[in-house]
């Protein structure tokens, strides 16, 4: 039987090739190091917790929810914009509670993606940012992920020469999965860039509390004009390590908004509101947890560039989100990163994202999450070291069954 249309439009998905070798050799009973997910693994703060058991007591608070968000987890988002970027928000009108950023990406390109209309993705970019368009049915165009000259390069070319012209373009800074940096100044210029096209702007903000320099990356609506054409997306899930809990939010534009919210009142009926309740508790609640959580995120970068470096496998030190996104050591690049990813976890037991997998761009890089606590990472570049020890005989092994493929 042929495909679905949508499922038709999506490749491979490439992590699980390699989740698939990963439970292979769990089965054979190896310890594999995970370094591949971003999935948060310290705890959620305990003020947290216990509002959320609090809110799960209450009479009533089973029953279903409110699509946009209650009105006290709206004003959360609100207040915290206003405390973080000295940005003033509408409760009303420019915010939206999503289940975490990647629904609300996803959502918004339903809301509007007309068939074949054009939209600009970084490439390598976060997955959804493109395949959220993609099953909407829209057509992707992409330019490159730094933020510089070369962006707004491309980004002049893509206007250019699309038919029809681009309805929007994505940004993410700080970057999953290259953990760049965007400042003021770059936000300021593509907003002047949007407006002079008409286009909209879509902001990936997931990772504005991981920062180890002691400059806190900046929102897209702190630029002058950004209301005008600019939705930013933020997620609990790394900031207060609620992963699970799937909450997030889209504000600025509130054209856009509208349209995100109502179709939202179509597909969700919004997240548990005990959730919800936990969320405007964890916005409005001390901060010091989010200190505690960037400083471990630190140590942890620390040791991995250092213990990494030392074991022959150079991995640059990102200056913000949770991952480093690291070139192939350069006898392995050839293979590309989906079978050196592979390989990682069948000679090394370490496990990383293979950077094909955030587009064809990224084919020389893999992505590496701190995830792990540091003795963890330790061992890991231990492991690597000794894999890497042995690199000719593993690819005079490995190549020509690469090559043949």
């Amino acid at each position: 039987m042929t495909e679905f249309h949508s499922v038709r439009r999506l490749p491979p998905y490439v992590f699980e090739q390699v989740n698939r070798v990963k439970a292979a050799a769990r089965k054979a009973g190896a310890d594999i190091i995970d370094l591949g997910m971003g999935n948060p693994d310290l705890p959620t703060p305990d003020h947290i917790n216990a509002k959320l058991v609090e809110a799960v007591t209450k009479p009533r608070t089973n029953r279903y929810s409110t699509s946009k968000g209650i009105p006290g987890l709206r004003r959360a988002q609100a207040a915290y914009y206003g405390r973080r970027f000295g940005v003033k928000l509408d409760p009303e009108t420019q915010v939206v509670a999503t289940l975490g950023s990647k629904e609300g990406f996803a959502n918004m390109a339903q809301a509007i993606t007309a068939p074949g209309d054009v939209v600009v993705v970084p490439n390598p970019s976060y997955p959804i940012h493109a395949f959220g368009f993609l099953m909407a049915g829209g057509v992707i165009r992409s330019v490159p992920g730094t933020p510089n000259e070369n962006f707004f390069r491309a980004l002049e070319k893509a206007v250019a020469h699309s038919i029809p012209k681009p309805i929007a373009v994505v940004v993410c800074y700080p970057s999953n999965p290259t953990a760049e940096v965007a400042d003021l100044d770059f936000y300021k210029d593509v907003v002047r860039f949007a407006k002079q096209h008409d286009i909209f702007v879509l902001s990936d903000l997931a990772y504005s509390e991981i920062y180890f320099d002691g400059n806190p990356p900046p929102s897209i609506l702190q630029a002058p004009g950004a209301f005008d054409v600019a939705v930013e997306f933020t997620s609990l899930s790394k900031t207060f390590s609620m992963p699970g809990w799937r909450m997030g939010f889209a504000v600025g534009n509130e054209r856009l908004l509208g349209a995100l919210a109502r179709v939202k009142s179509y597909l969700d009926y919004g997240a548990y509101t005990p959730i919800q309740v936990a969320a405007s508790a964890a916005l409005n609640g001390p901060e010091d947890c989010i200190v505690e959580m960037r400083e471990i995120y630190k140590k942890r970068r620390d040791v991995m560039v250092d213990s990494f470096g030392r074991a022959g496998f150079p991995v640059p030190s990102p200056r913000a989100s949770m991952f480093a996104w690291a070139p192939i050591p350069e006898k392995f690049r050839t293979l590309g990163s989906l079978e050196f990813s592979k390989l990682l976890v069948e000679k090394a037991s370490v496990a990383v994202a293979p950077g094909i997998g955030f587009g064809e761009y990224g084919d020389e890089y893999v992505r590496i999450a701190l995830v792990e606590n540091e003795h963890r990472i330790r061992q890991a570049a231990r492991s690597i070291r000794r894999f890497l020890e042995t690199a000719d005989e593993t690819l005079h092994n490995v190549v020509p069954l690469a090559a043949a493929r």
